[in-house]
């Protein structure tokens, strides 16, 4: 039979010790990283190659002055290394970002025997890796209700540093309801099981500037399976709660066929707003999902 542990809250924050444990996981995941920047690589006409210079506030790049231009766009300093002229231009305000979430709640911090890392570990992994990937491709990225959009080569860390400091998200199990602009993209990573309604009220006030999302379930196989019989007691990590079953293998059919009623509530969900919706196995490589989200992003910016 399998077993299974609940992390507690400290290791459920990626202080110090774990977000270095994070991300030197994702190190140690060559297939994730290498197949997702490959599809990033490759996608000459979606998520690769969409920064450009334009009206904005960030810096772009040097290029060399032509004559005609109004002298004030001159970037003298620049230019006082070089025998040239060169001009400042900053990068394009118009292009979109990528927001994440990442569920870091009670219940994320289950485990069992059969999984490869408890779901928050995964989910973790799986928000760094695609926070990486997508400002690889030229994206930014910025964590939903928590941070600004940034394309910094030091993603990975910044967004670790910020989810250190958010404390409060320990608390959550649903993102917050922040505004997010028209054709910007969500990607929202947790188990999600919250009431449906819930999640709804939720998914449709990201949505309604026009927003495109993703919904990612994380799920311990034991979740999907309940192989258990004979005495158990089950835990609610949300509300601490406890409930002891005299025969656990009566209830399995009965769970399992609750649980799907559950996941298609929250596809019926996501589909009404023209969002996806993944359902990723902790027994399963994180590179699967990954790949898939990237894949679906880039086909969301390709339709736009």
């Amino acid at each position: 039979m399998a077993s299974t542990r609940v992390l507690e809250a400290p290791d459920r924050s990626p202080g110090r010790r774990e977000t270095e444990s994070a991300l030197s996981l994702a190190e140690r995941m060559p297939r994730l990283i290498l197949e997702a920047r490959r599809v990033a690589a490759t996608l000459s006409h979606g998520l690769h190659g969409r920064r450009r210079a334009g009206p904005g506030e960030s810096f772009w790049q040097f290029r060399p002055f032509v004559a005609g231009e109004a002298a004030g766009r001159i970037d003298w300093r620049r230019s006082a290394r070089d025998d040239r002229l060169y001009v400042r231009e900053r990068e394009w305000e118009a292009a979109h970002n990528v927001w994440l979430w990442v569920d870091r709640s009670a219940s994320m911090g289950f485990a069992s025997s059969l999984a490869q890392a408890p779901k928050v570990e995964r989910a973790l992994v799986l928000g760094l890796a695609l926070a990486d990937t997508f400002v690889e491709a030229g994206e930014r990225v910025g964590l939903l209700g928590l941070t600004r959009p940034q394309a910094a080569r030091t993603i990975v860390e910044r967004v670790a540093e910020s989810l250190v400091a958010d404390a409060s998200g320990l608390d959550e199990d649903l993102p917050p309801r922040a505004p997010v602009a028209r054709f910007d993209e969500v990607v929202l990573i947790g188990d999600f099981l919250s009431p449906p309604e819930a999640v709804r009220a939720t998914v449709a006030a990201i949505a309604a500037g026009g927003s495109r999302g993703h919904l990612v379930m994380i799920v311990d196989p034991v979740e999907e399976t309940f192989p258990f019989s004979g005495q158990a007691e089950l835990h609610d990590l949300e509300a601490g709660l406890s409930l002891r079953v005299g025969d656990a293998a009566a209830w399995g059919e009965a769970y399992r066929a609750r649980i799907r009623a559950h996941r298609d509530a929250l596809a019926e969900i996501t589909r009404g707003q023209g969002w996806t919706f993944s359902l990723h196995r902790t027994d399963r490589p994180a590179s699967e999902v990954a790949l898939r989200l990237v894949t679906l992003v880039a086909a969301a910016r390709g339709g736009a």
